[in-house]
């Protein structure tokens, strides 16, 4: 028969208007029998949890940004390089001066230790590995020394804080970031100051009046811009410990070199420099035993800074306010350190993951591809109908005026050889969708008018005028190919088949919306429905296209008005009855595709709501006998809603790493994702028989489209748990296969 030739038992058939009585689903019985009125449920979009997804971006921004300082990401400094100071005798005094600098009032002022006596000191800590092993050397020689700390590892090791503090040792103002304070403003210094002096307060109790510049050495190195600091330091009421003898320990020279460069000659008291932070300082520890003692046969003794210059103790009472910050501050620096060493093994989870599932359907669909296309040979072919079964072909249809005379006219003009009846339930559309179908005069064509009960009563109403027992069902705006609906009802020709999901195709992929779409429809969509038809878990027979056994429809109780996903749930009931369900490349249906992000909004919120919910009433099938429920649930749960709501954190943390670090590694691992996808999207459009020019859209999809989808599924996961009744989405159509 040729294409579009009528068939001989229909070519008479004329156009009929019937109204029946939808078949709706009965409101559920109480206790009594009687029926219980069905709650009213609010209609309106949640929309209070995109203020809650903001404070949690927020708080996640600022974790990031509260460990970056920690860490000295954010707002990093270094070193700054010496330069060549302009004459200034007040610098050439305190180059001159001792190691301790009072330089609170008009007049620097200086001290050296007395002879005999030395101030060991480390800095950069508390170290949880080597502060302990210090202080441990310490007390098995009966010494103390005074340990210049920084207020983020303060913040990180409260209890070794106090550790030192409790064995007699005095603790010292080393910054809270480790900053090169002659590399940054005022501002910036008093506040490296002050939130270490709270990180004290919070873990100890006490402030500390001793301070010590990180990148600082002896006097006689001090440069023009760490004077400038240095005296900056003194007006907030320090007193500055620079060093006599700097071991240079972070160097690892070896630990007989660290004991050279800390013994003070010929009897001269000293500050000597070293550090318990930082690095490997084995060699470091393994030095102070040494040195100590030698220092005690040299009659040395090693204490603190101010108890060697006979001083009150460094240390001060913190006020309330103080030690409540502090602990705010140590709790939200270990949370921030914590939720970032989380979300990095997450991230890296996400992407194992994403990655594994690409390459594993990738393999899976060239299986089925081969299977597929294997001829005579082909692995799992259905056996062939003795005579072309009879099909009717249901289109339901609501305000479906611009498409639907271009949709049923593709359906008459089929090859298909068989008897063929074509069914339009106008689901009480508000246009001309009814009137235009009848106005064709097809024969075979028959159009039912009912009121508005939804798509899945729509449905039943097809199913149950239906003649024939083969069904397929279509939406109102999409066309078929003549060959179409051949290649659909072939798999069900396999009495073990119960469904069979078609290939959809955009037909409207202009622009780059279309295009977008073109390329997921083609990998997210078709490429995956040939992994699932291996696997047995198909979890959508897409309402564009699917062929039904009849007699299976009749088993699960027709469509479900349970869910907006009346696809989804259709086929996961089917499914669940064990039916299979399996998947036809070569039955090719073209759909309208939304034109506008906000119809792509609106379509896509549908059907991930409807997705929610359909995986909520099959829930069970987790626990039931048999693979489906635990392969598509599972794969579901993970793939299209536990990694959608991780993907803001992926774009922060991304945006996080540009803006602090070096762009390279994440720009590297974005342009790797991507290449990844479009080999992916090459091979797809390949076995789909594409072209492969569309792909030049695929990076910007990552900053638009991306960003979309994951907010939609957002969007249904607040409106499924607050418990909010969607309404069922409609979109504008263009009429895009009209003549």
């Amino acid at each position: 028969m040729s294409a579009g030739a009528p068939h001989a038992d229909l070519a008479t058939a004329p156009v009929t208007r019937v109204d029946p009585v939808p078949p709706l689903p009965e409101p559920p019985a109480g206790k009594d029998g009687r029926a219980v009125p069905r709650r009213r449920r609010s209609q309106t979009d949640p929309r209070g949890h995109w203020f809650l997804v903001a404070v949690g971006l927020v708080l996640m921004t600022g974790a990031l940004v509260l460990n970056g300082y920690a860490t000295n990401v954010v707002g990093e400094t270094h070193a700054v390089p010496p330069v060549a100071d302009p004459p200034s005798a007040e610098l050439d005094r305190a180059r001159r001066s001792g190691p301790v600098l009072n330089l609170t009032g008009n007049q620097p002022d200086s001290v050296r230790l007395p002879a005999r006596t030395v101030a060991l000191t480390f800095d950069d800590g508390p170290d949880p590995r080597w502060t302990p092993q210090l202080l441990d050397v310490l007390k098995r020689h009966g010494a103390k020394a005074t340990f210049f700390t920084v207020g983020a590892r303060i913040a990180e090791n409260p209890e070794l804080t106090r550790r030192i503090l409790a064995e007699g040792h005095e603790i010292g103002n080393h910054t809270y970031a480790h900053a090169d304070l002659a590399a940054v403003p005022d501002w910036r210094l008093r506040m490296e100051l002050s939130l270490t002096q709270k990180a004290l307060a919070g873990a100890t109790g006490m402030n500390t009046r001793l301070m010590r510049p990180p990148y600082s050495s002896s006097p006689s190195a001090i440069t023009g811009p760490q004077w400038t600091s240095l005296r900056a330091i003194g007006a907030e009421g320090y007193l500055v410990v620079l060093t006599d003898l700097d071991t240079k320990d972070w160097s690892r020279p070896g630990t007989e070199q660290l004991v050279r460069a800390g013994l003070p000659r010929g009897g001269r008291g000293a500050v000597i420099m070293m550090h318990d932070s930082g690095g490997d300082r084995s060699q470091t520890v393994a030095a102070v035993d040494r040195l100590l003692t030698r220092l005690a046969e040299q009659k040395y003794r090693a204490t603190t800074v101010t108890s060697a210059l006979g001083m009150p103790s460094a240390h001060t009472p913190a006020g309330d306010l103080d030690r409540f910050v502090g602990t705010g501050l140590s709790v939200a620096q270990r949370g921030a350190a914590g939720f970032t060493a989380v979300m990095s093994w997450v991230l890296a989870a996400a992407g194992v993951l994403t990655l594994l599932r690409l390459l594993f359907f990738l393999v899976l669909a060239w299986v089925h591809a081969q299977r597929a296309r294997g001829g005579k040979r082909r692995v799992g072919r259905a056996p062939a109908w003795p005579v072309p079964p009879a099909v009717t072909v249901i289109v339901p249809a609501y305000n479906e005026e611009a498409g639907i005379e271009a949709t049923v006219r593709s359906l008459v003009a089929t090859d298909y050889p068989g008897a063929l009846e074509v069914i339009v339930v106008d689901d009480g559309s508000s246009d001309d969708t009814a009137a235009i179908a009848e106005s064709l005069n097809l024969p075979g064509v028959r159009v039912i008018r009912q009121e508005n009960g939804g798509k899945p009563a729509a449905l039943n109403t097809g199913i149950a005028h239906a003649s024939h027992d083969i069904l397929v069902m279509v939406d109102g705006d999409t066309v078929f190919e003549p060959a179409t609906i051949g290649h659909l009802v072939r798999p069900l020709a396999d009495p073990a088949v119960g469904a069979v999901s078609g290939n959809t195709k955009v037909g409207n992929r202009r622009g780059m919306i279309g295009r977008w779409q073109h390329i997921e429809y083609v990998i997210g969509f078709n490429l995956d429905r040939r992994a699932f038809d291996l696997l047995g878990c198909m979890p959508t027979v897409p309402g564009a296209i699917g062929a039904f056994r009849r007699s299976a429809l009749r088993e699960i109780g027709g469509v479900s008005v349970d869910t907006l996903a009346e696809d989804t749930d259709l086929t996961m009931a089917m499914c669940r009855g064990g039916w299979r369900v399996v998947y036809e490349e070569n039955a090719l249906a073209w759909t309208e595709a939304p034109t506008s992000l906000g119809q792509l909004w609106r379509q896509r919120y549908r059907w991930c709501y409807g997705t929610l919910q359909a995986m909520w009433k099959h829930r069970r099938a987790i626990v039931e006998p048999g693979t489906f429920g635990r392969r598509c649930l599972g794969y579901l749960t993970l793939f299209q809603v536990v990694l959608p709501l991780l993907a803001p954190v992926v774009d922060i943390m991304a945006i996080y790493s540009v803006a602090v670090g070096d762009p390279l590694p994440v720009v590297a691992v974005w342009a790797g994702f991507v290449l990844v996808q479009a080999l992916s999207g090459w091979y797809a459009l390949r076995l789909d028989r594409e072209r492969a020019g569309v792909l030049w859209v695929l990076p910007l999809q990552q900053f638009v489209y991306r960003q979309l989808m994951y907010l939609v599924v957002i969007q249904s996961v607040a409106t499924a748990v607050l418990g909010v009744r969607l309404r069922w989405q409609t979109i504008r159509r263009e009429g895009t296969f009209a003549a």
